[in-house]
C-alpha cells in the first residue's frame, strides 16, 4: 500500500518505521525541518512542506495513496488533513490521531476521519486495566504502576539495547519501581505484549517513581517525562 503520514515526531516516525518495515510504501509530511530524519529512516520518503496547504497535498499527488494517517501533535491540523485527504482527494482509508482527549467528539466522518485514535485514552484505560500485582509474573520483571508514579516515554533508535529484542527482555531489565504500560506503534497504544519483539521508532511509555527515573535511563538512555495528553 502507499500511505502517506502527516507529522513526523515519535508518533509518526514510529509508524513510518513500522510500516515500511512491513514492504508499504511511505510518505512522511512535515513543515519542521527539525523533523525531517532522511538518514534515520532512508527507507521513507520525505516531502518538507505544510500538510495543511492544498498545494502541498496536490504536490504530493495524495489521490494516489491507499491510507492517509494524521499524527501530528496538533488536534487541528489532524482534522484539517484529514478533511482535506477525503474531501478533495477521495482517500479510501483516513486514520487521525486525537491529542486532546476532549476534542474526541470532532473526529468522525463529518471531517473525512474514518479511524480515530487517542493515546492518552488508550493510555488512561490501559492504565486503569492494569492487573494486581500478584497476576504478575516475577520472572517477566513487570511491576504494577504506583500511586503518584510519573509518566515518562522513550523512542527506540539504531543503537537502543532492545531494539530486537523482546518486551519481556526490556521488562525483566527495568528497575524498581518502573513499569512498562504501553508500546506506541503504527497500531496506535498497544498493551505489553511479553512475546513481540520491539523496533526502531517504537515509543515505549512507563510509569514510574520519580526516585527510579535516573536508574531507568540508565537502562534505556534519556526518557522524557511526560503527561500523557503531551506524548509527541
Amino acid at each position: 500500500m502507499r500511505i502517506a503520514i502527516a507529522g513526523a515526531g515519535s508518533v509518526g516516525r514510529s509508524i513510518a518505521t513500522e510500516l515500511a518495515g512491513s514492504g508499504h510504501d511511505v510518505l512522511l509530511i512535515d513543515r519542521d525541518t527539525r523533523a525531517i530524519g532522511v538518514d534515520d529512516l532512508p527507507q521513507v520518503e520525505w516531502l518538507l512542506a505544510d500538510a495543511c496547504e492544498l498545494a502541498t497535498l496536490e504536490d504530493a499527488r495524495l489521490g494516489d495513496f491507499d491510507v492517509v494517517i494524521a499524527a501530528s501533535s496538533d488536534d487541528k491540523v489532524n482534522l484539517v488533513v484529514s478533511l482535506l485527504a477525503k474531501t478533495e482527494f477521495g482517500v479510501d482509508r483516513v486514520i487521525a490521531r486525537i491529542n486532546e482527549p476532549d476534542n474526541e467528539w470532532l473526529f468522525n466522518d463529518s471531517w473525512g476521519v474514518d479511524l480515530a485514535v487517542s493515546p492518552p485514552r488508550l493510555i488512561a484505560d490501559l492504565v486503569e486495566d492494569v492487573p494486581d500485582e500478584e497476576d504478575y509474573p516475577e520472572e517477566e520483571g513487570t511491576l504494577p504502576p504506583l500511586p503518584g508514579a510519573e509518566v515518562a516515554e522513550s523512542v527506540l533508535h539504531a543503537g537502543s539495547p532492545f531494539v530486537d529484542r523482546t518486551e519481556s527482555e526490556l521488562t525483566q531489565a527495568l528497575p524498581e519501581g518502573v513499569a512498562l504500560v504501553a508500546v506506541l506503534g503504527p497500531g496506535g497504544v498497544r498493551p505489553p505484549d511479553p512475546e513481540r519483539t520491539l523496533a526502531v521508532g517504537n515509543t515505549v511509555v512507563f510509569l514510574a517513581e520519580p526516585d527510579s527515573l535516573g536508574p531507568l535511563e540508565a537502562v534505556l538512555g534519556p526518557v522524557d517525562e511526560a503527561d500523557p495528553a503531551a506524548i509527541d
